[in-house]
């Protein structure tokens, strides 16, 4: 049978694992997997957009796991008591194409995100980088400033959000799990003013300049993480101009990212080439560097097999009757009985 990893399964995990632990096991497995990128089938997602958001469907097979991931982003959700985002995924076998893993990924996608970002500012963050800001305190925001806090060392938060309850809800969360100085700044100038890391994670559907190229310092690393679809965007066209860019996959990111204001032939490096070592991360310490994330599929393949190998060694899923288990394979109406 399918083995099912609930929303509650997930949470026990997590509680036994440790979420520095996690993370650091799902930074180890995301440098592997994107370490053997040529080893991938990989295409684009899928989108299916909307004026009040976005369902994606992420594919990705390296020839013995076909993982995919369904997920939305409805920035107007929480007016309805949903989340922003929400997604689930499976893991199957490329051999018989059964589905071995069905799995909760809301959570997990907001841990292979930050951990992904994190990932991606080792190589290329300056290496004393200590303080960072953070544009934005909604769903994704704590994530981030925890994964920045383990993989990185990040010392010293500053965040900013127009909503305040939404920064007093970020202090109360890393004030139970993190050994970061929070600092709520009156402004996004504020925040980022003697930053090593500048974080941009909002959700607004809209072309937004969050970050300008006059709150941008020489050897800042910018994570942009909230510019995701055609028509959504974080940065000034300017701070990307002056940035060196890193991205996950090119062809998907040149749709959704913030690079889509710039011309087609612009110049981006993918993230894999760096953690490789084909090509350097930072190449100066004045150097502006830039991840523009959407989220790939492979990150997903990765948090599915690192969840799944967990999972397994604590005895946690149930068992889920997903696909008919049948006396003769070749009889699925036999299936019905008498009906």
């Amino acid at each position: 049978m399918t083995t099912f990893l609930s929303v509650a399964d997930l949470v026990q995990l997590l509680h036994r694992v440790g979420l520095r632990p996690f993370i650091e096991a799902l930074a180890q497995a995301l440098h592997t997997d994107f370490c053997r990128w040529p080893d991938f089938e990989k295409a684009p997602r899928v989108a299916s957009h909307s004026p009040q958001g976005v369902i994606e469907l992420m594919p990705i097979s390296d020839g013995v796991d076909y993982a995919f991931k369904y997920v939305n982003g409805h920035p107007r959700n929480g007016e309805r008591g949903l989340p922003t985002v929400m997604a689930f995924g499976v893991l199957a076998e490329v051999a018989t194409g059964y589905p071995r893993w069905l799995v909760e990924l809301t959570v997990c996608t907001a841990l292979r995100t930050a951990t992904t970002s994190a990932l991606a500012a080792r190589a290329l963050a300056r290496p004393d980088a200590r303080r960072m800001a953070l544009l934005g305190c909604g769903a994704q925001s704590a994530f981030q400033a925890l994964a920045f806090e383990t993989l990185l060392g990040i010392e010293h938060l500053a965040v900013f959000d127009p909503d305040p309850a939404a920064c007093a809800r970020l202090q109360a969360h890393l004030s139970r799990v993190s050994g970061l100085r929070v600092t709520v700044a009156a402004s996004a100038h504020e925040a980022v003013r003697g930053a090593d890391i500048v974080t941009t994670a909002t959700a607004a559907k809209r072309h937004a300049r969050v970050l300008t190229v006059d709150m941008v310092a020489p050897g800042m690393h910018l994570n942009a993480i909230g510019g995701d679809c055609p028509g959504k965007t974080e940065l000034d066209p300017e701070v990307l101009r002056r940035a060196r860019i890193v991205v996950e996959l090119e062809a998907q990111t040149r749709i959704e990212g913030d690079i889509q204001q710039l011309p087609p032939d612009w110049p981006v490096t993918e993230l894999w080439r760096v953690l490789r070592g084909e090509v350097p991360g930072r190449e100066s310490a004045e150097q502006v560097t830039l991840f523009d994330s959407v989220g790939f599929a492979l990150e997903d393949y990765s948090v599915l097999r690192t969840v799944a190998r967990l999972a397994e060694q604590h005895g946690l899923g149930q068992p889920l009757d997903l696909v008919p288990d049948l006396r003769d394979p070749k009889d699925v109406f036999g299936l019905l009985g008498d009906a």
